[in-house]
């Protein structure tokens, strides 16, 4: 079998090819997924870069992306398939005028052409290399949960109509979670396990400038600092990453080149989405070093 990876350092330099910038851990759990064909479990705050290293590894490594969006209620037929009802009855009246009998009709209507597949079978049935993005799986029910348990351990699926669809080749699978409810210990126990908090103050800054065009090295270096005081105080939400490149944005717009007190509090709300969040935010810029009325 040949694997797209030859160690740690490729997938490193490759995503930075593709401007993820990731560390070690990173780097070496896609590397070993890829070697182990595990699916990869990925935890950790909103907004640091979970679904993004999906989305990377896809881009990276030319496959396509098949992304499953989890919500409360998501069930089989929206994850797995489902038969595609009216052509089917569409089909059984025209042949029942044509005189079929049910067994031919049967036949017929239980095939390919009258099935619907969303992204889990997609994602096992196609010809193509192929990314599988579960995202947002703590947000699903315990039964749904069992599903993608059966699906990841043996990578195949039984539709009792048509038998046993075995996966023409292993995706790559990611499952994030924001940790709303805990997870199985079965469905862990199949994954690599990788947590991804926000990065540290260089690597925050690293990422400004790979992701902002033109900004100086200085002003990421300035936004990295005050994202970092700010996520230092106890917030409903602490600023995501992609929260931090908007402001870093917006700051470009405005032509800011230092940030006083005066531009932190007046752009804040690029930064905070709750308005408790930005009254505490703003009194500790007010009183921050480095930052000037």
């Amino acid at each position: 079998m040949s694997f797209t990876f030859a160690d740690v350092a490729a997938v490193k330099n490759d995503l930075a090819r593709v401007d993820y910038l990731s560390d070690e851990a990173i780097a070496g759990v896609v590397f070993l997924a890829e070697r182990l064909q595990k699916p990869i479990l990925v935890e950790g705050p909103a907004g640091t870069g979970k679904t993004q290293l999906a989305k990377s590894v896809a881009e990276m490594t030319g496959s396509r992306l098949i992304r499953l969006q989890c919500y409360e209620g998501l069930d089989e037929a929206k994850a797995l398939y489902e038969w595609n009802y009216k052509k089917q009855l569409l089909r059984i009246q025209t042949e029942r005028a044509d005189d079929h009998d049910w067994a031919e009709v049967s036949d017929d209507i239980f095939s390919d052409e009258f099935l619907l597949t969303r992204p889990l079978l997609e994602a096992i049935s196609a010809d193509d290399p192929v990314v599988l993005l579960i995202d947002e799986v703590d947000r699903v029910e315990v039964e749904t949960e069992a599903l993608l348990l059966e699906i990841l351990s043996d990578y195949q699926v039984s539709i009792p109509e048509l038998g046993t669809i075995v996966a023409k080749q292993i995706p790559m699978v990611f499952l994030t979670s924001n940790n709303t409810r805990e997870l199985s210990e079965a469905l862990k126990r199949r994954c690599l396990y990788l947590h991804i908090d926000y990065p540290d103050m260089e690597r925050e800054k690293e990422i400004v400038l790979t992701k902002v065009p033109d900004i100086t090295e200085n002003l990421a270096d300035q936004i990295a600092r005050v994202v970092r005081s700010i996520r230092s105080i106890e917030l409903k939400k602490s600023p995501s990453v992609s929260e931090t490149i908007d402001w870093a944005r917006t700051l470009m717009l405005l032509g800011v080149s230092k940030i006083d007190e005066k531009v932190a509090t007046d752009t804040i709300s690029v930064l905070l989405k709750y308005q408790s969040d930005i009254k505490k935010a703003s009194k500790e810029l007010s009183t921050a070093d480095g930052l000037s009325a």
